[in-house]
């Protein structure tokens, strides 16, 4: 079984988009490890404030499985694809790491990049596996989170019920 985390975040009907995301991560993966969820601005353009969060999983799927799961999950919920990735959006889904693979393709690189550039993957990854390492840098998500420049990126943690069948 492999190890995942994927990043949740929307910014069109958040709350009922993230639950409806826990429940169909649930569906695919089973049991889920589950952050707080942060409220962060649109990052790269104008529009309303994200809600984010990390989720942990085990699957014994291969890795284009997990992206094929990952983007059939972000389409049943509406996610209208542009070729700007800064636009709002229903849904959006990353897988952030899987086991401590470290892969760089044309479509796809893990560990994501986004872990060390933006506070909304990094917060509440480091609330959901702080001691955890990053398979590049050998740091601690803690060690990492707590050297960020978290003013320039501020988060506000939500209160959140996930309310996601078990």
């Amino acid at each position: 079984m492999a190890e995942i985390f994927v990043s949740l975040g929307s910014n069109i009907d958040r709350e009922r988009q993230l639950r409806r995301a826990c429940t169909a991560l649930r569906e695919a993966f089973g049991q889920l490890d589950l952050s707080p969820v942060y409220e962060s601005s649109a990052v790269g353009f104008d529009g309303p404030p994200f809600y984010n969060a990390i989720v942990r999983a085990e699957t014994a799927l291969d890795i284009d499985a997990v992206f094929t799961t990952l983007r059939a999950i972000e389409d049943a919920q509406g996610r209208v694809r542009q070729a700007d990735s800064f636009h709002s959006r229903t849904l959006d889904l990353d897988l952030l790491l899987y086991d401590d693979l470290v892969l760089e393709t044309p479509t796809a690189a893990l560990p994501r990049d986004e872990i060390l550039r933006y506070a909304f993957v990094l917060g509440p990854l480091a609330d959901l596996a702080g001691d955890r390492r990053h398979p590049v840098s050998g740091t601690t998500y803690a060690a990492l989170w707590a050297a960020f420049d978290q003013a320039s990126q501020p988060l506000t943690r939500v209160a959140f019920d996930w309310d996601c069948p078990a």
